[in-house]
C-alpha cells in the first residue's frame, strides 16, 4: 500500500505580520470605499504572520508579469533542491528511486515544467515521469497525494516525488482594491512543500481510498483573472460558506472505507481561512482542536496555498503521537470548488513497531 512518508517543508526569510499588513494596506489602499472591511476580515483571519520571497517593500512594487515570472523562476530553482533532498531523507530514498514527479505550483508558470530542470539538475532518472498541476490552486497539493497514490496502484513498487511551490506574494496587484483581492493580500503566504508516495515500505499515512469532489456551477467562485499585470485573485463571497456542501462527501469517503469520520485519530485539512475550519468541523461534528495542525499552519504561516497539507502533516509527524493504524483524512479545497480527499491509517516500520510495543511493554511493568 503507498505510504506518504514526511514532508519537508521551507518558508522564506522574510516575516510580514498582522500589523505590517494593517500598515501597508492603510497605505497603499487608503481612502478606497472597501478598505475597512477588507482590513475587519484580514484581522480575523488569525494569521499573525506570513513568509515571503522578498522584502515587503519590493513587494508591493509590480515590476511587470515578465519580472514576476523571473522571480518565480529564480526563486523555485534556489529553494526546491533543499526542501527535495530532505523529502527524499525522510523517505530514506535518493534521486534514483523517484519514478514520477509531481509539480504544484498556481503562482508562477514554467514550461517545460520545473520537473525537467530538477531531472537534469538534481540528477533523477531520464525516465523520471513529469506530471506538472498548474490549475487547481489550492486543492493542488491534495490532488498531488490522491495522484501519487493512483500512480503507484498502477506501478507497483514505484516511488512518487510532490513537490509544491507557492510563492503567492508574486501575485499581489497593487492597483486592485476589489474586497476578495484585498483579503487574499493578508491571507497568502510563500512555501515550500516536498514529500515522498513510497510504493512499499516507509513510516507515514498509509493511502487507502481516495475521492473528488467538485460543486457544480462554483467555478467562478475562486480564479484568476489573467491581465497585463498577471494573475489577479478572485474571491466570491460565498466561498466560506461551501464546507457544509462538503462535509457529506468527507462523510460518505469515510463511511464508504468503513469509518465513522467522527472518530479519526487525525484530521490534516486545508487552512483556507478560520471560517473554513470551524465550518467543517461543526459540520463533520468533529472539535476544532482536532484541526490543530491545521490552525498551526494558518497562524504561523498563512494560506500556503497546496503547500498548506504537507505543513500541517509535517506538524503531525513532528509531534509522533500516533500508534500504527491511527486512522485519519488529509482535504484540499480550491478552484472549482474543488476537494480532494483521502483516507489512511499510520504506518511505521516493523523496527519502530517493535520498539513502541516494547517501550508500552516496559513502561507497564514499572507501573
Amino acid at each position: 500500500m503507498p505510504t506518504l512518508c514526511k514532508p519537508a517543508v521551507s518558508v522564506p526569510e522574510y516575516v510580514v505580520t498582522m500589523e505590517d499588513t494593517l500598515e501597508f494596506a492603510e497605505k497603499v489602499h487608503g481612502g478606497k470605499p472597501q478598505l475597512q472591511l477588507a482590513l475587519r476580515l484580514i484581522q480575523n483571519t488569525g494569521v499573525r504572520k506570513r513568509h515571503i520571497v522578498q522584502p515587503i517593500e519590493e513587494a508591493l512594487r509590480h515590476p511587470g508579469f515578465e519580472e514576476r515570472n523571473r522571480i518565480y523562476e529564480s526563486e523555485s530553482k534556489k529553494r526546491c533542491p533543499e526542501v527535495i533532498e530532505q523529502a527524499l531523507a525522510n523517505a530514506a530514498l535518493n534521486t534514483d528511486d523517484i519514478d514520477a514527479i509531481i509539480y504544484v505550483s498556481c503562482t508562477g508558470f514554467l514550461m517545460p515544467s520545473l520537473t525537467a530542470w530538477l531531472i537534469n539538475t538534481m540528477g533523477f532518472r531520464y525516465d523520471t515521469r513529469q506530471i506538472p498541476i498548474a490549475q487547481l490552486g489550492c486543492a493542488a497539493g491534495g490532488a498531488a497525494i490522491n495522484r501519487a497514490q493512483e500512480f503507484c496502484a498502477a506501478h507497483p513498487e514505484s516511488n512518487v516525488l510532490i513537490v509544491a511551490c507557492e510563492l503567492c506574494s508574486l501575485c499581489y496587484q497593487p492597483g486592485d482594491d476589489a474586497v476578495g483581492s484585498l483579503l487574499s493580500d493578508g491571507l497568502f503566504g510563500d512555501a515550500v512543500a516536498a514529500a515522498v508516495v513510497r510504493g512499499s515500505g516507509g513510516v507515514g499515512v498509509a493511502l487507502e481510498r481516495n475521492s473528488s469532489y467538485l460543486i457544480p456551477d462554483t467555478e467562478e467562485w475562486i480564479s484568476y483573472a489573467v491581465r497585463d499585470t498577471g494573475f489577479h485573485f478572485q474571491l466570491d463571497r460565498r466561498v466560506p460558506g461551501t464546507m457544509e456542501p462538503l462535509a457529506p462527501v468527507l462523510r460518505e469517503l469515510a463511511a464508504n472505507h468503513g469509518w465513522d469520520v467522527r472518530n479519526l485519530g487525525f484530521y490534516i485539512i486545508h487552512a483556507g481561512g478560520p471560517r473554513i475550519l470551524d465550518d467543517l468541523a461543526k459540520f463533520l461534528d468533529v472539535d476544532r482542536e482536532n484541526f490543530r495542525y491545521s490552525w498551526a499552519t494558518l497562524t504561523e504561516y498563512g494560506n500556503i496555498a497546496s503547500a498548506v497539507v504537507f505543513d500541517a502533516l509535517r506538524r503531525l509527524f513532528d509531534d509522533d503521537l500516533l500508534r500504527t493504524g491511527a486512522t485519519g483524512v488529509i482535504a484540499g479545497f480550491g478552484p472549482g470548488i474543488t476537494a480532494e480527499m483521502a483516507v489512511g491509517s499510520w504506518t511505521a516500520d516493523p523496527a519502530e513497531t517493535m520498539d513502541r510495543v516494547q517501550l508500552d511493554a516496559l513502561t507497564s511493568s514499572i507501573q
